[in-house]
């Protein structure tokens, strides 16, 4: 690699079977600016001109459509190049609005460009996920302040969602059923988890919840992806997830931050993707008012997570904030 030039390659885990991405890139991106110099507002840096809502491969990636040439180790130490899309999704002109402040309209505008970058990522062959996500609050971690999530298309199927697809797949040989269509079964029976629901989606605290107040978003009908669902499906997942982030903050009466993960098939690999169920997940840090859920030792090295509170009471709690105007 040449002398100041930025590192980005991917380096495989054996301990793990895992890919790492290193980049360099992303210590360079802003970190809270004002809004005076807010790189996404109409006129920044990055939107010059004005705008309703719009996507943009980031400036800082950690994933490039043409990433530079890696020196290989050789040997025992495996690496690749770090092909892949990072994109920016705006949700909305305005900086001082949220998910839970925006109008439907705006919500169910903003469903559709994740459908459509879904769509138009999921053509390259190099690419095997596409994540959609949003880090909201600087608990975790977000750089900017103005409504935005972010997307990555990877050039392969993160660990985790793997475990998904493995436990989906056993339980199917076992059950002959979806599990996330048995849980959403159960979930809507017993009812006490239950957090928000509509004719399509169910929004509930799980069972067996890692963080205080984590919801999964379920749609009842199995579908694999985002862009399988329907015109009503869509806009009643518009509603739900207003719904959802309007009762986080409504729940301590403050900016709740959260971390939202869209998951759904692989593509361009041979990973069985019929048996997936598109859900998404919410894991906000917050265990209390003024506490944080902080993933320490135990969480981060083995996966395994101490929950502080009752996934029946938190659904309860957050059940009974009032969403005015939905």
């Amino acid at each position: 690699m040449m002398r100041g030039e930025k590192m980005l390659e991917l380096r495989y885990n054996p301990l793990t079977d895992e890919w790492i991405i290193v980049s360099a890139e992303t210590q360079r991106r802003p970190v809270q600016p004002s809004q005076q110099s807010c790189p996404i507002c109409a006129g920044g840096i990055e939107l010059p001109e004005e705008y309703d809502l719009v996507a943009f491969e980031n400036r800082f990636p950690a994933l490039k459509r043409q990433p530079p040439q890696i020196h290989e180790e050789g040997g025992f130490f495996q690496k690749a190049r770090s092909f892949g899309v990072c994109e920016v999704v705006v949700y909305t002109k305005d900086h001082n609005t949220a998910l839970p402040g925006m109008p439907l309209k705006q919500v169910e505008k903003l469903v559709e460009m994740w459908i459509d970058r879904t769509i138009e990522l999921s053509k390259h062959d190099f690419v095997k996920y596409v994540f959609i996500f949003e880090n909201r609050g600087k608990e975790v971690g977000a750089s900017l302040s103005h409504p935005h999530g972010q997307i990555y298309a990877f050039p392969f199927v993160p660990k985790r969602v793997q475990a998904k697809i493995e436990a989906m797949g056993k339980w199917y040989q076992e059950k002959k059923e979806c599990l996330i269509c048995q849980v959403v079964g159960n979930e809507t029976k017993d009812r006490k988890r239950i957090v928000y629901e509509t004719s399509s989606f169910v929004a509930l605290v799980p069972f067996y919840a890692r963080f205080p107040f984590e919801v999964h978003v379920y749609p009842k009908r199995h579908v694999t992806t985002v862009f399988e669902l329907s015109s009503r499906e869509r806009s009643e997942f518009a509603k739900v997830l207003k719904v959802v982030t309007a009762k986080y903050d409504g729940l301590f009466d403050q900016e709740f931050p959260y971390m939202m993960m869209f998951f759904q098939k692989p593509f361009n690999c041979n990973l069985r993707s019929d048996l997936f169920h598109f859900h998404v997940e919410f894991n906000p840090p917050k265990r209390d008012k003024d506490k944080i859920k902080w993933m320490a030792s135990v969480e981060t090295g083995t996966w395994t997570f101490i929950n502080p509170v009752l996934p029946e009471e938190s659904a309860r709690m957050l059940r009974e904030v009032k969403v005015e105007g939905i």
